[in-house]
């Protein structure tokens, strides 16, 4: 599966958008892949992941276990993991921080590959991968259904993406005329109190 099959299942799930939009990652920017209209479909959820988890495996051999922050991040998690016939356990904010909760444990040692679903930054994949060290894990790879930043965020591990695109982003200082006379949307969950 390559960028360009990737997106038409964001196309066909009405899952590109066109406005002024405010990221996860707090950078403003004129599209948003609304990935929960594509993973309400769980055959587009699955070839998606399952290729994925091919890409993760070809590149890394298969983990012991797969971490995602929740809350968007659960589901392609899940199906990478299921893909990969391993573990899928997620992090969650707590007092704005990723911890493990709900009982889940990572064995010391086990290879983790920590999955996300759009990034823009690495921002989640950072935060993520400390309470999987903290609790003796070792992070082998992140990935990722899209890297919307072209190539370019700095996760800190090595970085599997099924789709690359270039989409712009501003800090809340640069954003253009153009879109700042737009209304911004917040569709991220980063912000979800839990």
């Amino acid at each position: 599966m390559n960028t360009e099959d990737v997106l038409e299942e964001f196309r066909a799930a009405g899952a590109l958008r066109e406005g002024h939009f405010i990221l996860a990652s707090g950078r403003h920017s004129p599209m948003f892949l609304q990935k929960n209209l594509v993973f309400q479909y769980a055959d587009r959820t699955e070839r998606l992941c399952k290729a994925l988890a091919a890409k993760i495996e070809a590149q890394f051999g298969k983990p012991d276990v797969i971490v995602a922050p929740a809350v968007g991040a659960i589901i392609p998690g899940y199906e990478v993991a299921r893909a990969l016939g391993v573990p899928s356990i997620y992090v969650e904010r707590e007092d704005g921080e990723f911890r493990l909760r709900r009982a889940f444990k990572i064995a010391p040692g086990a290879k983790v590959v920590v999955v996300e679903d759009v990034i823009t930054t690495g921002g989640s994949f950072r935060e993520a991968v400390k309470p999987i060290e903290a609790a003796g894990g070792v992070v082998v790879a992140c990935a990722c259904i899209v890297d919307r930043s072209g190539g370019r965020a700095e996760v800190g591990w090595p970085l599997v993406a099924l789709a690359t695109v270039d989409v712009p982003s501003y800090a809340a200082d640069e954003i253009p005329p153009e879109l700042a006379a737009l209304p911004a949307e917040e569709p991220g969950s980063k912000r979800l109190r839990g």
